[in-house]
């Protein structure tokens, strides 16, 4: 008679891996969301969502004429978008800890070599988002709100809506945040293999114009704000050309030692 007893399950003894990473990587969310809140707790003792706000439109009120100020036309606006700064500000504040919780979930199934790529990566991309969002705030918004003045009629009188500079300023902050994470890229593009370091060098001048073009879409239609976005990213596209050369000489994968000799 034919056996028709069910075979063994391919699937048998692999729930309980799967549930147990289900549950850390619960762990990890809730640990996050703990860092996320803790600081943000501390952001609304001091220096508070109104301070923060003030501290965020410091570059405008500056350049305003004198006696301005930004204007709320939404009834709640004056308490929500304080708020959703010190959220922005508290996720910022907490990125490191959400990081590593990201990191320590994802490095127990990582070889030792590739350990070594993403752990410098994760911390690099890190300081070049924060970089960028820092040049951002320091340098090109007070040039970009001169400037914009400078053009702007005596018949006007300048009143910006908070909703609408915040909108502004969360657009700002990521096209900055991601134009300084080109090296990240080239580094990623030039380990992977996809691109040889030959062929980024080739691809330099074509770069440039890409960069501005870049610029030109994201950024406010002037030049100060398109310069300050476009020369960045040349400069850190050459960064990563750099940098790529280091990367795939320190993480390359151990080679397959040869079998012994018959």
């Amino acid at each position: 008679m034919a056996d028709n007893r069910p075979g063994p399950d391919e699937l048998s003894g692999t729930e309980q891996p799967f549930v147990a990473h289900l549950i850390e990587l619960r762990d990890r969310l809730v640990r996050a969301c703990i860092a996320i809140g803790v600081v943000f707790g501390v952001l609304c003792l001091w220096p508070g969502p109104a301070g923060l706000y003030d501290l965020l439109a410091a570059p405008l009120v500056a350049n305003l004429p004198k006696g301005a100020t930004l204007i709320a036309t939404n009834v709640i606006s004056p308490f929500v978008v304080p708020l959703k700064i010190t959220l922005m500000a508290a996720f910022l504040g907490a990125l490191p800890i959400v990081l590593y919780q990201v990191w320590a979930f994802v490095a127990p199934g990582l070889y030792a070599h590739e350990k070594r790529l993403v752990l410098p990566l994760v911390i690099s991309s890190t300081l070049l988002f924060l970089a960028g969002v820092a040049f951002c705030y320091y340098f090109v918004f007070g040039q970009v709100f001169r400037f914009i003045q400078s053009f702007a009629p005596k018949s006007i009188t300048a009143a910006p809506d908070i909703e609408a500079y915040l909108s502004f300023v969360l657009t700002m902050f990521i096209a900055f945040g991601a134009a300084f994470e080109v090296p990240i890229v080239v580094v990623v593009l030039a380990r992977m293999g996809l691109v040889s370091i030959e062929k980024l060098k080739e691809f330099r001048s074509y770069f440039v114009v890409l960069a501005f073009i870049i610029a030109a879409i994201l950024t406010p239609p002037d030049i100060v704000s398109q310069l300050a976005l476009a020369i960045p990213m040349c400069l850190l596209y050459e960064l990563g050309i750099w940098a790529a050369r280091i990367f795939i000489k320190h993480t390359q994968a151990p080679a397959e030692e040869e079998p012994p000799a018959a």
